[in-house]
Parts: C-alpha cells; sequence; structure tokens
C-alpha cells in the first residue's frame, strides 16, 4: 500500500448520476506540469478560476472552475487539482479520460483511485488520524441528523482528542513505573510518592466516560436491529407500520400472511433503528414449505437482533393454548438479547382484562394498540431504554465497533496492571507490559499503531473519489 501512495490517483469524487455540479479531482506529487498540460496554463494557489477544460485538440469539454492546492495545503497533504464542472456522467467521463491521457505524458503513474484512495493518503501524510478517516465516511453515510452532527464532531477530532488525552496520563504513569525498574536501588519509591495508585484509578474512571460516550456514539453510527416476533396475527405487520408511519406490511385476519422479513429503517431521538417484521412463529400442520422458510429466517433475525419486540394479542390473552404457544417461543428467545413484551389490541379489552393477560414479570410489559397508535410513544422510550441509550450532551462523536473493541482491550490491560500495582513492587515488568498493551490498544484507534491490512479494510469501504 505504502509504494501504492507514490502513484499519482484521479476519480470522479462527485456521486454517479446526473447533478447540477460533479467534480474529478487529482492528487500526486509534482503535478504542476500536468496542470499546465492539462488546461493551458498554470493556477494560483486556492484560487477558484473559470475557464475550459479544452481535449486533445482544444475544444472545450466543459467549462468550470479549476482548484489548484499544492502540497502540503491540501486535503491529502500532495499536490491536489479539482475541476468541478457539470454533473452529467458523459461529461465527467470524458473529464477523467483527458487527465489519464495527459497523465500518460507528466505523470506516467497517474491511475485511477481506488476506493476511500484520498482520504487515505490524507491520513498517510498526518492531515487525519485514523478515527478522523473514518468519520469522513460516518459523515457521508449518517442517516440521522444526529449521526452527521456527531460524525462531524469527530472529524473534527473530538474523539481523537479523548484518546490522545487518556495517552497522555498513561505514558505519565509508564514513565513512572520505568524509572522504578531502571533504578532498583533508589530509597525513593517512585511510585508511592507520585501517587500511582491514584494516576490509574483518574486514568480508569475516564476510560469509562469515553467508553460510555463511544457506545453511545456507535448506536448513532450503527443503529439497532429491531425484531418484532410473535405468533401469527398478534399484530406485528400492523406495529410496523405504525412505527414506520406507511403501509409497508400486508395486514390480514389470515394465519401466515407475512411469510419473509419486511425491515424499515426509523429514528427515535436521532438513533437508527433498523425494525424488521417477521413471519409469524408456530408449529402447525397447517405450516406449508414457503411459510416454514420465512419461520427460520425470523429465527435467523432474533438471533442476530440488538432488542426483540415480542408481541402478544391481548384479545387471546386468557387462552390456555395461545399462552402456552408464547411460552414455547420466549424459551427458544436467545439469553443475551433484550426482550420487550408487548402486548397489542388493547383498544379491543377492557382494563381487567389487560391486566389479566399481562401479570406477569413487573417492568417488562407493554400495552398498546398498533391499529390506533396508542403506546407507541412508550414503546419507543422503552426501546432506546433497554439498548442503554442516554440523552447525550453537545459532545458526542462517533464511534465504531472497532473502537469499543480497542478501548475494551485497554480497560483490561489496565484492570490488570491495577492487581499487579497492589503488589507493592512485585512484578513490576509485568505491570510496564500491561502498560504498554493499553497504550498499544489505544494507538489502533488513532492509527499509531494499526497494521496494513486493517487500513486498507477500512478503506475499502469508502467510495471512489474519497
Amino acid at each position: 500500500m505504502l509504494a501504492a501512495s507514490r502513484d499519482a490517483i484521479v476519480a470522479i469524487a462527485t456521486a454517479p448520476g446526473r447533478g447540477g455540479v460533479g467534480i474529478v479531482r487529482v492528487s500526486g506529487r509534482g503535478l504542476e506540469p500536468f496542470v499546465r498540460a492539462l488546461l493551458g496554463r498554470s493556477l494560483r494557489p486556492r484560487e477558484a478560476t473559470y475557464l475550459p477544460f479544452p481535449d486533445v485538440v482544444g475544444q472545450a469539454i466543459d467549462h468550470g472552475l479549476a482548484l489548484w492546492f499544492p502540497g502540503p495545503h491540501s486535503y491529502t497533504g500532495e499536490d491536489v487539482l479539482e475541476l468541478q464542472g457539470h454533473g452529467g456522467p458523459v461529461v465527467l467521463q470524458l473529464l477523467l479520460a483527458r487527465c489519464l491521457e495527459v497523465g500518460r505524458e507528466t505523470a506516467p503513474a497517474l491511475r485511477v483511485a481506488r476506493a476511500g484512495e484520498f482520504t487515505e493518503r490524507a491520513f498517510l501524510n498526518d492531515k487525519l488520524d485514523l478515527a478522523q478517516a473514518e468519520a469522513v465516511a460516518d459523515l457521508i453515510d449518517a442517516s440521522t441528523e444526529a449521526a452527521a452532527r456527531s460524525a462531524s464532531r469527530s472529524l473534527a477530532g473530538v474523539f481523537s482528542s479523548r484518546v490522545h488525552a487518556l495517552r497522555d496520563a498513561l505514558v505519565n504513569l509508564r514513565m513512572l513505573v520505568e524509572a522504578t525498574l531502571d533504578f532498583p536501588e533508589e530509597e525513593i519509591d517512585f511510585l508511592q510518592k507520585a501517587d500511582a495508585s491514584g494516576q490509574l484509578l483518574r486514568l480508569q474512571q475516564a476510560l469509562a466516560d469515553v467508553q460510555s460516550q463511544a457506545r453511545q456514539g456507535a448506536l448513532l453510527r450503527d443503529g439497532l436491529q429491531v425484531v418484532i416476533a410473535g405468533q401469527p396475527n398478534a399484530g406485528k405487520s400492523s406495529l410496523l407500520n405504525a412505527l414506520a408511519g406507511a403501509e409497508l406490511a400486508i395486514v390480514t385476519p389470515v394465519a401466515g400472511t407475512t411469510r419473509d422479513v419486511v425491515q424499515q429503517t426509523i429514528q427515535i431521538e436521532g438513533v437508527p433503528l433498523h425494525v424488521i417484521d417477521t413471519a409469524g412463529l408456530r408449529d402447525s400442520p397447517d405450516v406449508d414449505e414457503v411459510e416454514k422458510i420465512g419461520i427460520e429466517r425470523a429465527w435467523d433475525r432474533i438471533q442476530k437482533a440488538d432488542a426483540v419486540l415480542f408481541v402478544h394479542d391481548l384479545t387471546r390473552g386468557q387462552d390456555t393454548a395461545y399462552r402456552e404457544a408464547d411460552g414455547a417461543i420466549a424459551a427458544l428467545l436467545p439469553s443475551g438479547v433484550p426482550v420487550l413484551q408487548v402486548w397489542n389490541k388493547e383498544d379491543q379489552c377492557d382494563a381487567a382484562a389487560i391486566a389479566a393477560a399481562m401479570s406477569g414479570p413487573p417492568g417488562d410489559a407493554l400495552a398498546i394498540s398498533a391499529k390506533r397508535g396508542a403506546g407507541l410513544d412508550s414503546l419507543r422510550r422503552r426501546l432506546l431504554d433497554i439498548v442503554g441509550w442516554e440523552q447525550p450532551g453537545d459532545g458526542l462523536f462517533m464511534a465504531r465497533e472497532r473502537h469499543l473493541q480497542a478501548l475494551r482491550r485497554v480497560d483490561e490491560h489496565l484492570c490488570a496492571a491495577r492487581g499487579l500495582l497492589a503488589g507493592r513492587g512485585e512484578h513490576l515488568d509485568l505491570l510496564a507490559e500491561e502498560l504498554r498493551l493499553a497504550q498499544q490498544a489505544l494507538g489502533d484507534i488513532t492509527g499509531e499503531f494499526t497494521a496494513d491490512d486493517l487500513l486498507g479494510e477500512i478503506f475499502s469501504r469508502f467510495c471512489i473519489g474519497k
């Protein structure tokens, strides 16, 4: 990857299709001759110039703005040229082909960029750290306003600054331990005098705060997989339609109407929820082959869910066979997945019937009417509660699962270090190693210690031209 980064690269930087404006972006080192050959003139740095974009015989492919950013004062840290013309796909392809044609003479290494390669170069040239680079893709992919604002904060370096603060505190603690190792004959107890135990405790408390914020940021980025499950005709499809505010799923009194998963993404307080309606769960001789496949897919989605809405029919709440079938389903639900018991059709029952049907463990059940919308606001709040969402402040940043895993490794190493520190000077070499590993895990977040294969995986998920 590092060898390939020496090539000059070019790509269409705007999304496919027609638009008012289209951009072709070029990045590389020593691109001044290329710019003069392509446009017939030099450009003033960081100044928009309106001019024709000529073809090989001098006829204009398009007219537009050219912007020239000499390195290192550019997005990638290299020389960058942007051609901003009209957003027609044919015009942009002609401009791209012309750049490659001119590059064969003035920039022989010019090639079409890989996905995410411009941002990858910004990372390699120390314009962004890895967490900021990932925030570029998160900002583009944001599906809610809250997610976009959090990604923007990460891009501005809010998350990185929190990680750097942890690193600085950790480095200071490592210095104390290393000093004790280097001068064992000194009478001064470096660790006790410098309150190493207190420093470690404060470091763990700061880490816990960052972990909490990162979990919230990960919820904003990835959303939640919420599966609606239950027996046929309990109102699962009606609930999906009510939450989505649209008739997405077919609703009929016929058991087994829903035979495959139906998914819709909604948002609650800016958190994306991927709500999935599934086939009714039942074990009956009436189940045909198609419905059986739908039931199998339903269980597969339940196993992968972040939360399950187990929908019950209040009008059948006193039916022994129905409750036994519900119990059989409940016994098969995965133990690690939060389950919210949703009793539907409250508009068809009186208060006594509702209370009798919901006589289970307190706090795990909610009565609603999907048809009339009653109780849906409470359902939305409960959904956020069971997955651990907290109302964030203005400083919430975006985070990814790999960031959470890295922070968990830091926590594990710091816990091990606390145990070793309590040994009053014994195993200081092991203590130093745990602190070193903790710092390395922090470095994985910002890219200080990240392997090339992980970088390739991260940037391959970016769009072309970014």
